[in-house]
């Protein structure tokens, strides 16, 4: 019985530690890659460095994203804050500045 008594408080501080601080961390990790499952030509995403553009071409694991007329840059989409605006759903054409893409 003393054991339980010893073990208790450990216990009680394990659960308190994972439904305020690992549980949250995994749901918005979930959200985050959900996020990053349903980017789509035409959304304008913010990146972790505050880049702001819009998606032009989406790759594997690579995402090129317009962030002027003329200037296009290639990320990981781990490196994709938030999606400021998804696309609205018209069919937009985006014209590439480089048709011979590796």
């Amino acid at each position: 019985m003393e054991y339980l008594y010893a073990i208790l408080p450990w216990v009680l501080i394990f659960g308190i530690f994972w439904f305020f601080l690992i549980r949250p961390q995994q749901k918005q990790k979930k959200e985050h890659q959900n996020m990053l499952d349903n980017l789509a030509i035409g959304d304008k995403i913010v990146t972790i460095g505050g880049i702001k553009g819009k998606i032009i071409k989406i790759n594997d694991n690579n995402i090129r994203i317009r962030v002027s007329s003329n200037v296009d840059i290639d990320f990981i989409k781990n490196a994709i804050s938030r999606v400021e605006e998804k696309n609205s759903g018209k069919k937009e054409e985006i014209t590439e500045k480089n048709e011979n893409d590796k």
